[in-house]
């Protein structure tokens, strides 16, 4: 699988579960089958959008297993191996790439804050230890910590197993930076949909998508669009779904995305504590946008 080719539309799938609260793998399973049939470009299994702070390692290992089987190489799989921990991370990436998957997805050391030097030195010893390609992940919302572009551009230039960054800190003079001084075929992927069309027409490589869990064909051809430079498709698509873009983030996700599925009968709206359902007023809103994009 040559990840060094992805872009486009790379969806950071939610993991459906039961009543009961275990795994829903038939229903994972028809949402990997949902987006492949549809466009998707590369799936991220284990993410922040898979509600990975709430399963044990063995589940992490089951998802990114049964993912790989229902792939089948059909298009790059891409597991979340971070932790702020580097030794753990090391082991849950040598693990998930035993497993299949074909590349990894890093997110920067979070609740204990390291230094410049410290993220530097915590990347480098990944990248030494485990061969194969690694995306970057920088969301300082939810990590406390950042990976500025100057840190990315000396990690990539020092590491050729470290291809890519997705950069979700909001910030559209970040995508500046990186672009116009990256490494050649070093990715920069956006880690937020609604900026994801402006970065593309900046010259970015796609989104690690929460959006196209929902609208996956439609995101594709929106990611297709603007990379390509047709900006009239691009637009018409952008506006169309800007604002459920914007709803995706109503509450914390993956609240609002697992929802959005939920109405649309794919999985059931359950979560795992501390993770909750929607305030019944945020819920309503989401499913009017739904309907007036008829999508239920």
């Amino acid at each position: 699988m040559q990840i060094e080719r992805l872009q486009g539309s790379i969806v950071a799938i939610v993991t459906p579960f039961k009543d009961n609260g275990e795994i829903d793998f038939q229903a994972f399973d028809d949402l990997v089958e949902f987006q492949i049939s549809n466009g998707t470009d590369g799936i991220v299994v284990c993410g922040t959008t898979g509600e990975t702070p709430t399963l044990s390692h063995d589940e992490d290992a089951q998802l990114i297993e049964r993912c790989v089987k229902k792939v089948n190489g059909r298009v790059p799989v891409i597991a979340g191996t971070g932790s702020n921990s580097t030794t753990d991370c090391i082991k849950y990436s040598q693990k998930a790439l035993d497993l299949g998957a074909d590349a990894l997805l890093v997110v920067s050391p979070y609740y204990n804050k390291p230094s410049r030097r410290g993220i530097c030195k915590h990347y480098s010893q990944l990248a030494k230890n485990v061969k194969a390609p690694i995306i970057l992940y920088n969301v300082p919302g939810r990590t406390g910590s950042t990976i500025e572009p100057s840190i990315a551009l000396e990690l990539a230039a020092h590491h050729e197993n470290i291809i890519g960054i997705k950069e979700a800190g909001g910030d559209i003079g970040v995508f500046v930076e990186l672009l116009a001084n990256r490494p050649e075929n070093f990715k920069v992927f956006s880690g937020d949909d609604f900026l994801s069309f402006s970065a593309n027409c900046l010259g970015a490589d796609g989104c690690i998508s929460v959006v196209a869990n929902v609208i996956p064909k439609e995101f594709h051809q929106l990611m297709k669009s603007s990379i390509e430079g047709d900006l009239t498709t691009a637009r018409q698509l952008f506006y169309k779904y800007q604002n459920l873009m914007k709803l995706m983030f109503l509450e914390s996700n993956p609240l609002p995305v697992k929802t959005a599925l939920a109405l649309m009968g794919k999985v059931s709206e359950v979560f795992r504590a501390p993770l909750c359902e929607m305030e019944d007023e945020n819920r309503e809103q989401l499913k009017i946008e739904l309907k007036k994009l008829k999508l239920l």
